[in-house]
């Protein structure tokens, strides 16, 4: 599914020049849940964000199906996001204006192909995560647990292949960190893609692979029997 291929990303002002990343070579195949690891400022997130087209590497290739998305296009890059990626953050990023309904709705704007709905779709979502009893709720009437459910929701509604969640229970407590990784295994199960920055290595346990980051490099990646 995915192959980095020399992948590094500097970053450059007028005096400094940082390496993010350092020569990545990493396939991650078709269905896995790969955790990735490391002490801050190592590029866990450098490397989630380039995994997700918001960064473009420096030098390498990235290879998604096949397709060298380095080599893509602003417009095209957009277009694989909407259709293929789903993203989950630490500080949930919902829209306090929008009732959960409208901000899990978001993750359509730009999706073509949907099948049925999109009430069935949107309501679909939120069933998955137990969260829609909370449709016509803003977020601050919402728990940190709750906001997170939602924004999974809004992650999973047009069903990408991939989803990237960058520290998907840093801001929760032990139980909903729990409730969460639990929703994380179901989407696995279902047939999608993971790949979770964390810093908890009882949750990277819970992966099927886990990829050590040190210093821009990768510096192990580990299978797992669960």
């Amino acid at each position: 599914m995915i192959e980095l291929k020399n992948i590094s990303r500097l970053y450059r002002s007028d005096e400094i020049e940082t390496t993010a990343l350092h020569d990545i070579n990493l396939t991650i195949g078709r269905g896995e849940f790969v955790a990735i690891m490391g002490p801050s400022g190592c590029g866990k997130s450098t490397l989630l964000n380039t995994l997700g087209t918001i960064d473009r590497p420096t030098s390498g290739q990235y290879l998604f199906d096949g397709v060298d998305l380095a080599q893509l296009p602003e417009t095209g890059l957009a277009k694989h996001r909407a259709q293929h990626l789903g993203f989950i953050f630490q500080s949930f990023n919902l829209i306090d204006d929008l009732t959960i309904y409208e901000n899990i709705e978001l993750g359509l704007l730009y999706r073509s192909g949907q099948k049925g709905s999109r009430r069935q779709v949107i309501e679909a979502a939120m069933d998955r995560v137990a969260i829609g009893h909370r449709a016509r709720h803003f977020p601050h009437q919402l728990s940190g647990g709750q906001q997170q459910r939602a924004a999974i929701a809004r992650a999973i509604v047009g069903e990408p292949d991939l989803i990237l969640a960058d520290e998907p229970t840093g801001n929760l407590d032990t139980e909903n960190g729990a409730q969460v990784m639990d929703i994380l295994h179901g989407l696995n199960a279902a047939g999608a893609t993971i790949i979770m920055v964390t810093h908890s290595p009882s949750h990277a346990d819970q992966a099927t692979r886990r990829i050590d980051i040190l210093d821009g490099q990768l510096v192990t990646s580990v299978a797992r029997v669960l």
